[in-house]
């Protein structure tokens, strides 16, 4: 009688051994970086301005202006004759696009034949706030409705 009242007695605690497992715990999502543009190179296909005044202006070449994502933090881009480098951040993601933060950066100053995009570019790269993945396209939205700058896939050269 003695065994079966043990053994009535440790069943339930055997079946709840599974539940027991030491897992790890999950880390917030504010801290997953987005492996989406980790290791990605994209060339430029428009600024949109939310001004309908300014419309949407396109580069004459968008192989001149590319960024790339390295997967230390840091990015490198092409503003037209120029060179930049800097760092990005992303703290809140997810599958489609999240918040997004890029520089300083440290630029070249060549004299870039006209028409340049490349200035303009800079700045704006310093007013992204936040980012989409839509239809394969990188889309960088600017503070305070500044506009997006859309950018497409880049092969590695």
């Amino acid at each position: 009688m003695r065994y079966f009242l043990a053994l009535v007695v440790s069943l339930p605690a055997l079946a709840m051994l599974p539940a027991c497992q030491t897992m790890e715990p999950e880390a917030p999502v504010a801290n997953i970086p987005f492996s989406g543009l980790e290791g990605t190179n994209w060339r430029l296909v428009e600024f949109r301005s939310m001004d309908d005044a300014q419309g949407i202006t396109r580069p004459d070449d968008p192989d001149k202006y590319t960024i790339t994502f390295h997967n230390d933090g840091s990015l490198s881009a092409r503003l037209d004759c120029n060179r930049g480098v800097g760092p990005w951040r992303n703290d809140i993601a997810n599958a489609t696009g999240g918040t997004l933060s890029i520089g300083p950066l440290g630029v070249t100053r060549a004299l870039c034949p006209q028409p340049s995009m490349g200035e303009k570019l800079e700045r704006q790269l310093g007013e992204v706030r936040s980012f989409t993945i839509a239809d394969n396209r990188l889309n960088m939205a600017l503070m305070a409705d500044g506009g997006i700058i859309v950018w497409e896939p880049k092969p590695y050269d």
